[in-house]
């Protein structure tokens, strides 16, 4: 009776350390109150077993919850970010939206960084970011200029955040802006679980003619603790899903243009 019982809690450990692996590699940053939640244990459980994950080296453990090792450390090849050929999929729709002179607003996050990346090469356009990966890339390529947003860096998301780079952001009205998002629900419209980062894109898409998302659908009909917008406030949706997808469907009919 008791072997069998261990063999359970053993089991269940596994699928509760690969869903937290899972929501690490999606989010890039998890909450330990969002896992306790999510998968309705103790936040000593949570803890113990962020501890025992960071300890193998397959999370960052911080004061309060988890990041992605791969993106904040930089311990892997972009080609070992998650769901990176989706990811791809959706940098190639982006990019047609960029004209020669625009100005573009971008957050961070790795789907953004493959836009970054995808950017043709004859391109002349203004890139204008706080987020040290996305500009680390917008700095390789030979025709756009690049405008960083300066202020506090947060470590846990690799963006400047703060009134500095809220103000600057202020002064700015620009063409398009590319949010990378955590959360996208139609009725909800569009949330987050850092606070700092939230109000960084507040203010970015309040500087933008039109606001595009970019998300893998696996982010979609999923709710975060903190709101950024309402849906009516994004323009353009972009997936790697056919836009007829049923899945869009909420989306489209919201007025948003699905890509």
């Amino acid at each position: 009776m008791l072997f069998s019982r261990t063999i359970a809690l053993l089991m269940l450990k596994k699928e509760r350390q690969a869903f937290i692996i899972h929501q690490v590699e999606l989010h890039n940053k998890v909450l330990c109150t969002d896992l306790c939640a999510k998968m309705q244990v103790s936040d000593d459980t949570v803890r113990r077993d962020l501890v025992e994950l960071s300890e193998k080296g397959l999370i960052i453990k911080v004061h309060g919850g988890a990041l992605s090792r791969s993106f904040f450390s930089g311990q892997t090849t972009r080609e070992l970010t998650y769901s990176f050929q989706q990811k791809q999929s959706i940098a190639s729709k982006a990019v047609s939206l960029i004209s020669n002179g625009m100005y573009v607003l971008t957050s961070g996050g790795t789907t953004i960084v493959e836009m970054a990346h995808a950017l043709p090469q004859n391109l002349q356009a203004t890139f204008i970011s706080g987020s040290i990966p996305a500009l680390m890339a917008y700095a390789q390529h030979p025709l756009c200029d690049v405008i960083v947003l300066g202020d506090k860096l947060s470590k846990t998301s690799n963006i400047t955040v703060g009134p500095g780079a809220i103000a600057q952001i202020g002064n700015l009205h620009v063409d398009l802006c590319f949010l990378g998002i955590n959360a996208f629900d139609p009725q909800v419209g569009v949330t987050d679980n850092d606070w700092e980062v939230v109000q960084l894109k507040k203010a970015m898409i309040g500087a933008a003619r039109k606001t595009v998302c970019l998300t893998i659908s696996e982010k979609l009909h999923t709710v975060q603790p903190l709101k950024v917008c309402a849906a009516n406030a994004i323009h353009t949706l972009i997936t790697e899903l056919d836009p007829d997808d049923k899945m869009l469907k909420p989306f489209r009919d919201a007025g948003i243009q699905v890509l």
